[in-house]
């Protein structure tokens, strides 16, 4: 398609009415709001999620299981088969620190497993989200907030131009009622 009729309603013409340079506004409007808008709203919510996850970030220590971690149909399990367990660590500081995890069930106090701490040396229940999916997930997060921009753009967009096509046929149906009855006798 070239340039000269994608721009047909900035063009100077007899035939082009106000609901054509209205909507050649709308269009223009939609498009610079969802580009920069969207964008901006992108480019925000990816920082900041990517922001997030860098302070989520977690480091894996060796901990000792203090006491017997549960096995069996009585224990609390979650959807992975594991299991809480007391644990005994080091923090990052070096000042030894106890608390709960997740364990695989059925280990015996004095096993040796991999916990998740935080920089301050906060123990979370589970393995931390890697590098690379943080990226990929802010990514997503910076793709859903630009959608979230352009949906109701283009949805106001939508509604504004279909009350201009309306009001576009109205006006052909009253200028056909003065030219028909000019072409001659009706049939029918």
């Amino acid at each position: 398609m070239s340039t000269t009729k994608r721009l047909w309603r900035w063009r100077s013409n007899p035939l082009r009415r106000h609901e054509d340079i209205v909507e050649a506004w709308v269009v223009l409007t939609v498009w610079v709001i969802v580009a920069f808008a969207g964008a901006v709203a992108g480019l925000v919510t990816a920082r900041s999620a990517e922001h997030e996850f860098a302070e989520q970030r977690r480091h894996a220590v060796r901990a000792v299981l203090v006491a017997e971690a549960p096995h069996g149909v009585t224990a609390d399990r979650q959807i992975d088969g594991r299991v809480r367990g007391s644990v005994r660590w080091a923090a990052p500081d070096g000042i030894p620190r106890s608390g709960q995890t997740l364990v695989d069930g059925g280990l015996k106090a004095g096993a040796s497993v991999t916990v998740w701490q935080d920089d301050q040396g906060r123990l979370a229940l589970s393995q931390p989200t890697g590098r690379a999916e943080g990226h990929v997930e802010a990514a997503l997060f910076g793709a859903a907030a630009a959608l979230a921009v352009a949906a109701p753009v283009f949805g106001a967009s939508a509604f504004a131009r279909a009350r201009l096509d309306r009001r576009r046929m109205a006006r052909w149906d009253q200028e056909w009622d003065l030219v028909g009855p000019q072409w001659g006798p009706k049939t029918g």
